[in-house]
């Protein structure tokens, strides 16, 4: 199991906090925000109506947007997807905690009944990545804070175990090591090229790299007066190196 990744020979534990940048098949949240506007955050899961967790698995989310418009057609389509039963609205929101940072103007809350096997987080959790905050869904992409039960070098390997499981498409928008000098992140910086590092740090003074995301690659690629593809290109390139120094 990955989650003994964490001990050393010291007997100390070592672990590494991450934020996943991910897409995966058979995603109903995925599939319709890739379609229309607007975001959803995935909260809680409870057992579903029928009480057979194998069956199905009955979800709280919280859909957000810009307008009421905007929300109304995300929570259409969901409703309409081929991969959801249907969507259960509040009429009072839940008390969570960090609940008014919700991007957008407009949040609706609701439960959703689907089927657990068109979940990811059961694969990142058997191999030793445990969401710590609410999943977050937006264009199409689902990004996960997690936090690994390993070493920064163990973090690839139990990922690409994740990827073949899952057919997941992921990516590593940050990382952060319990254990990893200073000097050492110093020297993971400079690995960058000036345009790298102009356009990482960039990205993360402007909140990119926080949950909830406080800008868009649109966004960032205007400020930067480059194409988004080029952006993506950049961030791509920073991350890897400041993932894994040699490799680049």
């Amino acid at each position: 199991m990955a989650g003994r990744a964490g001990t050393n020979d010291g007997g100390g534990f070592q672990g590494t906090r991450l934020t996943l940048d991910l897409w995966h098949p058979n995603c109903w949240a995925c599939e319709s925000t890739e379609e229309v506007a607007g975001g959803v955050i995935a909260h809680a899961i409870y057992d579903g109506p029928d009480g057979v967790v194998d069956q199905t698995v009955r979800g709280l989310f919280t859909a957000y947007g810009q307008t009421t418009t905007e929300v109304e057609g995300l929570l259409s389509k969901i409703q309409d997807s081929r991969l959801t039963g249907e969507v259960h609205e509040l009429q009072e929101r839940f008390d969570y905690a960090g609940q008014s940072s919700t991007p957008g103007n407009v949040a609706r809350e609701f439960f959703l009944d689907y089927h657990p096997g068109d979940m990811v987080c059961p694969t990142l959790l058997s191999h030793g990545f445990v969401h710590n905050a609410p999943c977050r869904i937006e264009g199409g992409r689902e990004y996960w804070q997690v936090v690994f039960s390993g070493t920064r070098e163990q973090v690839e390997p139990h990922l690409d175990a994740v990827r073949d499981e899952a057919g997941a498409d992921i990516e590593v928008a940050s990382i952060t090591s319990f254990d990893t000098p200073l000097n050492e992140k110093r020297w993971r910086m400079d690995s960058l090229t000036d345009t790298q590092r102009e356009v990482f740090e960039h990205a993360r003074e402007r909140g990119y790299y926080q949950w909830p995301r406080g800008v868009s690659t649109r966004e960032l690629a205007a400020e930067l007066d480059v194409s988004k593809t080029t952006l993506l290109e950049h961030l791509r390139k920073a991350e890897s190196k400041l993932l894994d120094p040699e490799s680049n």
